[in-house]
């Protein structure tokens, strides 16, 4: 999460991380699967997105929200690459 402040308003935003569909679990009465968000890997629900394995999926909070394409993914991380590498932990707000 976010905070975003303003001279006259705070907002929160929720953020959603893209990552690659490994495997696909149908044994579950809901559709899970394993998904790669950068080495960590993590159960996800894609009950009610279109994907399948090597697809790329937007997810928050253990719901996959919508399928990607591979290049605006790749973008995607290519950016939280740049962030973290230039994140100075004494000089941010959480």
């Amino acid at each position: 999460m976010f905070i975003i402040r303003t001279k006259t308003i705070t907002q929160i935003m929720c953020l959603a991380i893209p990552g690659k569909i490994l495997d696909i679990d149908t044994s579950c009465s809901l559709r899970m699967a394993t998904v790669d968000f950068g080495g960590i890997h993590k159960s996800i629900c894609i009950q009610y997105v279109d994907a399948e394995p090597g697809d790329f999926i937007l997810a928050h909070a253990g719901m996959a929200i919508t399928r990607l394409d591979s290049e605006e993914a790749e973008a995607t991380l290519e950016d939280f690459r740049i962030l973290a590498d230039n994140l100075n932990p004494d000089n941010h707000v959480v």
